[in-house]
């Protein structure tokens, strides 16, 4: 009877063991001297890890132009953070391609050096920032949760797992970890003419948005600081391209030569973005090291 039971118990055990080794579980401490931005990802089999970036882009801000109030509002922001000393999670918002991703990425050079970490979690796993706050929360570092190209649609489980991390959890967020997410969508939320209908009027003349609005707001105003990007105009856009011509080691008077070329590059994509301008630059400086 006795060595039945033992042989039951252990064919449990190791039943047990199998049962574990399939389930979800939290990532581990990766080496954080690795790099200075890591990956948050699940494999097939539900296991999360954290990957360090092995090549960080070495943007500086330095390199950004024509946005001087943005950068300021983010690096006064980054350095309060890093010293120790209260700052806000931040929401990045306005016209795709004017460099927000990019001043994030920036900021993490700038500070990497005083112990300035990155993770980024895509929008299909922000319902695991409980596990990765508490995975960092006792770390040296300070953490930066980057979601890049954020919005939600009606009834996502992220959409409620960021809302209570940024304030409203039962849980505090730790000082160590702040949330820095994009967005071409201010309030993250698909908005349409019928959620007007939910306004409602005093005889005074006050309006009061409906829950359907506050719902829809709700989450960026969670976000302690707000930072507008807006499109570039001709002159920022040929001071943008003009900068990173030169960065590509484009002589000056080429550069000067390259402007009707740039406005003619942005007239055929239909935008006058960051982006747009870095493209152009590329492939001008490309062209004219062949030709040389």
């Amino acid at each position: 009877m006795n060595a039945s039971f033992e042989h039951l118990l252990q064919r449990a055990e190791h039943l047990i063991t199998r049962i574990e080794a399939v389930l979800p579980q939290p990532p581990s401490q990766p080496d954080w001297t690795a790099s200075s931005a890591f990956r948050y990802r699940k494999r097939s089999s539900g296991r999360a890890t954290l990957e360090p970036v092995r090549h960080v882009g070495a943007m500086s801000l330095t390199d950004l132009k024509e946005i001087e109030p943005q950068k300021e509002k983010i690096n006064r922001n980054t350095r309060q953070f890093v010293s120790g000393q209260p700052a806000n999670n931040v929401l990045l918002t306005g016209a795709r391609g004017t460099g927000k991703s990019s001043l994030i990425r920036a900021c993490l050079n700038e500070f990497a050096s005083q112990g300035l970490r990155l993770i980024e979690v895509d929008k299909a796993d922000l319902t695991d920032l409980p596990d990765i706050v508490d995975l960092v929360s006792e770390q040296a570092y300070k953490f930066i949760v980057f979601c890049d190209d954020l919005s939600f649609d009606e009834g996502e489980p992220g959409y409620k797992a960021l809302k209570s991390i940024l304030d409203g959890s039962v849980a505090a967020t730790t000082a160590n970890v702040l949330i820095y997410a994009t967005s071409n969508r201010r309030h993250l939320l698909p908005e349409y003419m019928k959620d007007n209908l939910s306004y409602t009027h005093t005889p005074d003349g006050e309006v009061h948005p409906g829950e359907v609005i506050e719902e829809k707001i709700s989450l960026s105003e969670r976000f302690g600081l707000w930072v507008s990007f807006y499109p570039f105009s001709q002159d920022e856009y040929l001071t943008i391209a003009a900068q990173w011509l030169a960065s590509f080691g484009v002589p000056a008077a080429a550069i000067e030569a390259a402007r009707a070329q740039a406005l003619v590059w942005a007239l055929e994509r239909g935008s006058r973005s960051g982006r747009v301008a870095y493209q152009f630059a590329r492939d001008y400086a490309g062209q004219h090291a062949v030709e040389a």
